[in-house]
C-alpha cells in the first residue's frame, strides 16, 4: 500500500525549516539546498511543494504574520477595554525568545518584500488591519466615546505601531532579551497615559 503523505503538513514543515535557517543565519542561509538538507528531503522533492525560493519566502512571511495575528487573538481578551488593549500591545512586542526569533524572521523578509510587490502588499494590508484593530481598542480603553478614527486615537495607534516595530528591530541586537524590562515599562506607561 502506498504511503499517504499530508502535503499541507509537509509545507508547514518546510516553512518551519526556512524560519529556523533564517533565525540561525539570516535570509541568505535559507537556500533551496540548505532547506532540502535540513528537512531531510531528496534533491528535487522540495519543488513538489514549493516551485521556487520566492514561494517559500512568501509562505514563510504569511506564516509569521499569521502567528502574530494568532497571538493577538489568543484567548478571548478581557471584557475590560484596558486589559484587552494591553493584551494586544504585548502580543506584538518581543517579550520572549519566541517573539524575538519571529522578529528576526520578519525583518529578514521585510527586506526581501521591497522587491516583491505581492509580499509588500500583504504586509501593507497587515499594517492597515493592525492599525484598525489597535485604534478600536484604544478608543474603547480611553472611554471618552471617541470614534476609532479620531486624531488622538489614530496618533496613539501610530505611536504603538512605530514603537513596536522599533522594539522588534532593536531586539535583534539584544537576542538575550535584555530589553524586555524596557518594553514592559513602555506598556505600563502607555496604559497609565491612555486616557489623557
Amino acid at each position: 500500500m502506498p504511503k499517504i503523505i499530508d502535503h499541507d503538513q509537509r509545507r508547514r514543515e518546510i516553512v518551519a525549516v526556512a524560519k529556523k535557517l533564517i533565525i540561525q543565519g539570516g535570509f541568505e542561509a535559507a537556500t533551496m539546498r540548505s532547506i532540502v538538507a535540513e528537512a531531510g528531503f531528496a534533491n528535487g522533492a522540495l519543488k513538489r511543494y514549493f516551485p521556487s525560493k520566492d514561494s517559500i519566502v512568501a509562505a514563510t512571511f504569511q506564516s509569521v504574520l499569521a502567528e502574530m495575528n494568532e497571538r493577538i487573538g489568543e484567548s478571548d481578551p478581557s471584557p475590560d477595554p484596558k486589559a484587552a488593549l494591553r493584551h494586544d500591545v504585548e502580543a506584538t512586542l518581543p517579550l520572549d525568545r519566541y517573539r524575538i526569533d519571529s522578529a528576526r524572521v520578519l525583518l529578514a523578509l521585510w527586506e526581501h518584500s521591497v522587491a516583491n510587490e505581492e509580499l509588500a502588499t500583504l504586509y501593507r494590508e497587515h499594517l492597515r488591519e493592525w492599525r484598525r484593530r489597535l485604534a478600536a481598542r484604544i478608543a474603547q480603553a480611553r472611554g471618552k466615546g471617541e470614534p476609532a478614527d479620531a486624531p488622538a486615537v489614530t496618533d496613539l495607534a501610530g505611536e504603538v505601531i512605530t514603537t513596536t516595530i522599533g522594539a522588534n528591530v532593536t531586539s535583534l541586537m539584544f537576542p538575550d532579551g535584555a530589553l524586555i524590562p524596557e518594553y514592559r515599562s513602555y506598556v505600563d506607561r502607555l496604559m497609565r497615559n491612555i486616557a489623557d
